[in-house]
């Protein structure tokens, strides 16, 4: 079979982004970000939602706009998981201390 082959070749309208590991990506990463939101009972805040390729294949998260509001909501979320986590940071911290304590 010859390079003008229709199943050799590659071009923009056989492409699809199914195929593609950037796709797969941003998708992953929406439906993670997507469960985070309803959890916190943000689902109906995030209409524009989605994930996309841009024109080099690469898979990005498109968040939209939002009203003042839930930005407020988010950035209050993010300072407690932050927090929160900094905390656990710190607790991991001092078991990995008294451990090695309590080996030494």
């Amino acid at each position: 079979m010859g390079r003008d082959d229709a199943t050799d070749r590659h071009d923009a309208a056989t492409w699809s982004p199914l195929g593609s590991d950037g796709w797969y990506a941003a998708r992953n990463a929406t439906t993670a970000l997507r469960d985070a939101l309803i959890r916190a009972g943000l689902e109906k805040d995030f209409p524009y939602l989605r994930a996309e390729l841009n024109a080099f294949g690469h898979g990005l998260v498109e968040l939209g706009r939002v009203s003042p509001a839930t930005a407020e909501r988010l950035a209050e979320l993010l300072r407690l998981a932050l927090a929160s986590g900094l905390q656990r940071l710190g607790e991991s911290d001092d078991e990995t201390t008294e451990s090695r304590e309590e080996r030494g």
